[in-house]
């Protein structure tokens, strides 16, 4: 197969879908991989590497785009390139359809066989190639929030883990999954004073007996829900329905009783956002202001720490790149229905219910299309 490349183009996104070393993997197995001159240069990987490695540079994104049967990135395809995705052709990437329309229309129209990264399950339900970026936004979020915590930055001017004498700032962290168990570590490590919210009760034990006397736990309820947000000096959203737009837990109303200068951290802001105040940033922009709370919400924030995050997203999606690459898309999802999962986008048709259901598409089961 005829893997491409290309260079990502969302703001301040050094991320990219193959490393070197992922490049090389596919060539051994006999596959020819198309590399964008420049593609790698946000994690430190030149031509030079990528063509060591088997690959082809290509000058643009042209003909990658125009004759790769397969075509691996990392964020969602921007308007220009959805331009030139064809019919037959498959797109292997994070997508975060529910929350966009526009996307998912082009996708639609274009005929693409679109997997979405998000989507792909494991067993128990778990999201094995969301996970390394969840971990990573989780831990980012705390540096995020304490950094928009500086007065210079618009912040209330606390810092999270106190000093001698004075009083560590409050973390809220709405959600105990992936990202709310990481960035609850990031903010337990800097001795700040940390609730977690979850309505699971399994979910909230866990969490308690790693944290022990670290970190404080308390059930999602509304009013706790309210309780927790108005004391909070930083907020961290962490909620997550795989596929889904987010629910938006955090009204406007509610950012009446925080302090002026408290931060609130979107990290749902790819499904959404869990706040009602939310809307997407760039790193270019990460903030603004509503009701003298500060907005942190970027929806790329691994895309800053490109290095670690590209690695840690190639461990997980090379594999089933192997897959689709040695067996053609439709054969692999028969013989793995976990990457059958990731299947959000077919011949015109919306193969994800939760995506189908969110937009008003008709849906179409995976079944149906695999035969």
């Amino acid at each position: 197969m005829r893997i491409g490349c290309p260079t990502e183009i969302k703001n301040h996104e050094y991320r990219v879908g193959l490393t070197p070393e992922s490049t090389r993997e596919l060539v051994a197995h006999g596959h020819e991989v198309w590399i964008e001159s420049g593609a790698g240069n946000g994690i430190g990987a030149d031509d030079a590497e990528y063509r060591q490695a088997g690959a082809v540079i290509k000058d643009g994104p042209e003909a990658i785009f125009a004759e790769c049967e397969m075509i691996v990135k990392v964020k969602e395809p921007q308007a220009q390139e959805r331009a030139r995705l064809h019919e037959g052709q498959v797109l292997y990437t994070y997508l975060h359809l529910a929350p966009d329309a526009p996307q998912t229309a082009d996708l639609v129209k274009s005929g693409v066989t679109a997997i979405a990264y998000e989507t792909v399950t494991g067993p128990n339900g778990s999201l094995p190639l969301l996970k390394p970026m969840s971990q990573v936004a989780g831990r980012m979020s705390i540096q995020a929030g304490a950094t928009a915590l500086e007065k210079a930055h618009g912040g209330r001017g606390v810092l999270l883990g106190g000093v001698p004498g004075v009083l560590p700032g409050k973390v809220l962290v709405i959600g105990g999954g992936v990202v709310g168990f990481n960035a609850a570590q990031m903010a337990v490590g800097l001795g700040a004073d940390t609730t977690i919210l979850d309505r699971d009760p399994a979910v909230l034990e866990r969490v308690g007996i790693h944290f022990e006397s670290r970190a404080k736990t308390r059930f999602s309820n509304k009013a706790n829900l309210e309780d927790a947000v108005c004391e909070a000096d930083l907020v961290i959203g962490a909620v997550l329905i795989p596929g889904a737009a987010a629910p938006k837990l955090v009204t406007r109303e509610m950012l009446k009783c925080m302090q002026p200068g408290a931060v609130l951290v979107d990290v749902a802001i790819d499904q959404g956002g869990c706040f009602e105040t939310s809307r997407p940033t760039t790193h270019a922009e990460p903030t603004y202001v509503i009701d003298d709370v500060v907005h942190y919400c970027v929806a790329n924030m691994p895309g800053a720490v490109a290095r670690t995050s590209t690695y840690a997203l190639n461990n997980v999606t090379l594999p089933h790149a192997l897959q689709i690459a040695e067996l053609g898309w439709k054969e692999a999802m028969r013989r793995d229905p976990h990457l059958a999962e990731g299947l959000n986008v077919h011949a015109g048709q919306v193969t994800y219910k939760a995506v189908a259901d969110e937009l008003g598409y008709e849906y179409r089961p995976i079944g149906e299309v695999l035969g």
